[in-house]
């Protein structure tokens, strides 16, 4: 019965185009509007390693200055950065299963050899302690990243971006290979899969919702080679600093430091040794604000830092309540039309079909009806991100990355093309069904 069902949808939707249309746009529009922003909210308040949420802690201390705090809109945060002082005593702690000190850092990377056709280019590159690919489990294509020795060393490896060893090498498996960073050759170690982490969860405080660094270094080079950060470099108080040295020992704040932690024994150890290493540091003068230390889960990161925010989850209650509306018009469409055709559902039941059976027909049809809006819903969707993606438009992805339609979208579209077609359809198939059909017959 329902291929005939559909036969018979099919037909009188045909037989009214405009109103389909109308209809059908209905539908689509809503869908389509509610398909962007879940899509854009699903983006940019993900927890993009939410399966080690438990385990992963932002390290932070106050060391700012005692008259103001550090950031005047949220004065009980502490800096989202570290000195470099204060980052390399609390790396030292053997509490953690792991631990990462880094910054981000800019030059330009060329081919190692000379005969190579590739063009150099200016890159953004994330200094950084040899936890860093196992924290984040950051996939890799070819090799691996480097082991802790060459931090001490420190050692020449480099770990390329997918993009960058394709502009270099063409693809191919490149570990082993030679490259120029800035005036210093490089050996390739190892060549990421992509890996696009949006938000940037471990550097918030330098775009949260821009690329991962094109090429991965030891932090070992940091002051052998007075490497400057490319992020953001915050100091409260004014210092005598003529050398890289004075820099390094200064109360400047520009270093990201995480710590995994196994289980709730190791964070408490891992507290207490922040405690008393902050104590120690102010009986020597340092830390004069409120004692503020802090061990910050990753979506609570994201909290703090604004990355998540409260504008995105109203703009998709407008959407739904937009969709609500499109639901609404369609619903008085449909009645319209099922009782304008009611002198043939009067012939029907005259002939013997029963009120389920003209029910389950004229559900049929708004059945067909919200399958073609969200088959249109979808392309409008996919429109509409497109047109997002114009207006965000930039030589990365950044922010352009969340705005396509993926498996997550298309399952919610589904959902709401069955939601479209039972609320849509219910009440009009039902109230047709009821009509008595001898007051059509006789006005025939």
């Amino acid at each position: 019965m329902m291929g005939y069902y559909l036969k018979l949808a099919a037909r009188s939707l045909a037989r009214n185009p405009g109103l389909t249309s109308l209809m059908v746009l209905a539908i689509a529009l809503g869908i389509a509007v509610c398909v962007v922003t879940l899509t854009v909210h699903h983006g940019m308040s993900s927890n993009p390693i939410w399966w080690k949420n438990d385990r992963l802690y932002a390290v932070t201390v106050d060391a700012w200055d005692p008259e103001r705090p550090a950031n005047e809109k949220r004065p009980a945060l502490p800096p989202p950065d570290l000195t470099w002082r204060d980052a390399e005593a609390i790396t030292r702690s053997d509490t953690p299963q792991r631990a990462v000190r880094m910054f981000k850092g800019y030059g330009v990377l060329s081919a190692g050899d000379p005969a190579s056709k590739a063009r150099p280019e200016q890159v953004l590159a994330r200094v950084t302690t040899a936890d860093f690919f196992d924290m984040f489990e950051v996939p890799f294509r070819f090799g691996n990243g480097w082991k802790s020795a060459a931090d001490t060393g420190p050692e020449p490896v480099i770990v390329l971006s997918e993009e960058m060893n394709e502009h270099f090498f063409g693809g191919a498996d490149s570990v082993g290979k030679t490259i120029r960073w800035d005036d210093r050759e490089y050996r390739v170690i190892g060549v990421l899969e992509h890996w696009h982490p949006a938000p940037k969860f471990y550097d918030v405080n330098n775009g949260a919702f821009d690329d991962p660094e094109e090429i991965y270094i030891p932090f070992g080079w940091t002051d052998k080679l007075e490497l400057r950060s490319a992020g953001n470099t915050n100091c409260w108080k004014p210092e005598d600093i003529q050398s890289f040295a004075d820099f390094l020992r200064s109360e400047c704040v520009w270093l990201q430091v995480w710590v995994e932690l196994p289980d709730a024994a190791a964070r408490e150890r891992m507290q207490s040794y922040l405690d008393n290493y902050v104590a120690g540091e102010r009986r020597n003068g340092r830390f004069q604000r409120p004692n503020n230390n802090r061990l910050t889960k990753v979506d609570q990161w994201l909290a703090d830092n604004d990355v998540v925010g409260n504008d995105s989850p109203m703009l998709v209650a407008l959407a739904f309540a937009f969709f609500t509306v499109c639901l609404i018009n369609t619903v008085g469409l449909l009645l319209a039309k099922f009782l304008g055709s009611a002198a043939l559902t009067g012939v029907r039941r005259a002939l013997g079909a029963s009120r389920k059976q003209i029910f389950l027909q004229h559900l049929t049809e708004a059945g067909l009806l919200a399958s073609l809006g969200a088959a249109l819903g979808v392309v409008l969707a996919g429109a509409g991100l497109w047109g997002l993606r114009i207006m965000y438009a930039s030589p990365r992805e950044g922010l352009t990355g969340l705005m396509h339609v993926n498996a997550w979208s298309l399952v919610i579209t589904v959902a709401l093309a069955i939601g479209a077609s039972l609320a849509a359809g219910l009440y009009p198939a039902w109230r047709v069904g009821r009509l008595a059909p001898a007051v059509y017959l006789k006005s025939q």
